[in-house]
């Protein structure tokens, strides 16, 4: 780096009030069309670091492959914030009977050696 100011490694983390807001910036359509949307082609200030297994990459690159044959050319990048939001969108519409918090769920008791017959634990009052 040249000599001058120097950057600072320190990370903005989001407020209190930012990480207890519902994820979802709108309203649920009821008809399935949610309102989420990612945010496509801009400059993104946030950053995080995903890593992947190769066969999950492999996965991503087959999805891009697919969706240009269906004419619409998106990046890695687009098509994991696509993802997400759609994601975010049923966890806010559905909560635990998302898919997203089925699939958590359902992974952490398969880690725990719970079987999958057994009620998920409901969240409690101060995690909401």
């Amino acid at each position: 780096m040249a000599t001058g100011r120097r950057r600072s490694r320190r990370v903005s983390l989001p407020g209190v009030a930012e990480l207890l807001r519902s994820a979802s910036p709108g309203p649920v359509d009821p008809d399935g069309d949610d309102q989420r949307r990612a945010s496509g082609r801009e400059r993104h200030t946030q950053k995080i670091t995903v890593y992947l297994s190769a066969e999950e990459l492999l996965d991503l690159e087959r999805a891009r492959l697919a969706l240009l044959r269906y004419g619409a050319a998106a990046d890695r990048g687009r098509i994991v914030r696509e993802a997400i939001a759609v994601l975010l969108a049923d966890l806010d519409a559905r909560g635990r009977d998302s898919l997203l918090a089925r699939r958590i769920v359902g992974t952490n008791l398969d880690e725990a050696g719970t079987g999958p017959d057994q009620e998920l634990p409901r969240p409690s009052e101060s995690a909401i």
